[in-house]
């Protein structure tokens, strides 16, 4: 039975897959799953993830579980792995989790014991998000119809985004020209394998996708609080009108969201005729219906 816990562990044809039934599904493809029962447990605050499930698994027609995990047994001692144990033996078909511990779900993965319900990733730690991925894969693809030879730039907090890692890598192998731009001190040497460090302005006016991440103040040091300038950051890292301006008109704005208005995008841009931010929280809706398909598939 598959489980959705990391993008790259997929091959590329299972990836084109997923993208073309979420845009067949966002033009109205009916689905065939059978009722079942998802429980999302969200250990992290969650506006669009949560929500985007939530909704999927409505237009599938399924049952929620509802499960606030500073509310349940967890909070008495109780382990996740018992926790999803549980949930399978009174009848719940999927488990999408958020956790703030990177890799997660490999004792569950490893679990020899009682069965756990199907698992999907909904982010963890600094780790991964495979189905931002794959929604931002289906923004991109719905805007170009291809992969092979964008110049995408991924802009931002490198170092503790969950997205620029679960992105880097499955663009790469698409065939993507990947750049990427960060404070010194948020840099990490793992994207290096994928692309290159850049200057936001060199060669701007060549890219076709700009991706900007959350500056993610929860997982950055007191001291780098501290000192975070929100002027001298929207400057140097920031979408600015002047850097609009100088974007082709093909180009597309990327975001994960949530935006900080004025820190990394201008707040005038974020809904600007570029932007496609609102679009991928659109399309996350129809790509996790894809992903709770894929998960079940069997089960049907």
């Amino acid at each position: 039975m598959p489980d959705f816990l990391n993008i790259n562990e997929l091959d590329l044809p299972l990836i084109e897959r997923l993208i073309n039934r979420s845009l067949a599904l966002k033009q109205g493809a009916k689905s065939n799953s059978r009722h079942l029962a998802a429980a999302n447990l969200f250990f992290e605050n969650s506006t669009r993830t949560h929500s985007s499930f939530q909704m999927a698994e409505n237009k599938l027609g399924w049952s929620q579980i509802l499960i606030d995990p500073q509310a349940s047994s967890m909070a008495k001692g109780e382990s996740l792995l018992d926790t999803l144990k549980t949930l399978k033996a009174i009848g719940v078909d999927v488990a999408v989790v958020r956790h703030q511990q990177a890799d997660w779900y490999q004792d569950m993965v490893q679990n020899k014991g009682y069965p756990v319900p199907h698992l999907v990733n909904a982010g963890d730690g600094n780790g991964q998000h495979p189905s931002q991925s794959l929604l931002d894969l289906v923004t991109i693809y719905q805007e170009f119809g291809h992969f092979a030879g964008l110049n995408i730039r991924i802009t931002g907090d490198l170092r503790h985004s969950r997205v620029a890692r679960s992105n880097a890598e499955i663009l790469n192998r698409l065939g993507a020209r990947l750049t990427f731009v960060a404070p010194p001190q948020w840099r990490a040497p793992w994207f290096d394998q994928y692309g290159h460090y850049a200057e936001l302005d060199d060669d701007l006016d060549q890219q076709d996708v700009v991706m900007f991440l959350r500056v993610q103040h929860e997982r950055i040091t007191q001291r780098e609080n501290q000192n975070f300038s929100v002027l001298d950051y929207h400057q140097h890292y920031g979408l600015t009108p002047a850097r609009y301006q100088q974007l082709k008109p093909s180009a597309i704005i990327m975001h994960p969201a949530p935006v900080n208005r004025d820190v990394e995008i201008a707040s005038d841009l974020v809904e600007a005729p570029k932007s496609r931010i609102f679009r991928q929280m659109e399309n996350g809706v129809y790509a996790r219906m894809a992903i709770l398909e894929y998960v079940t598939a069997e089960s049907r």
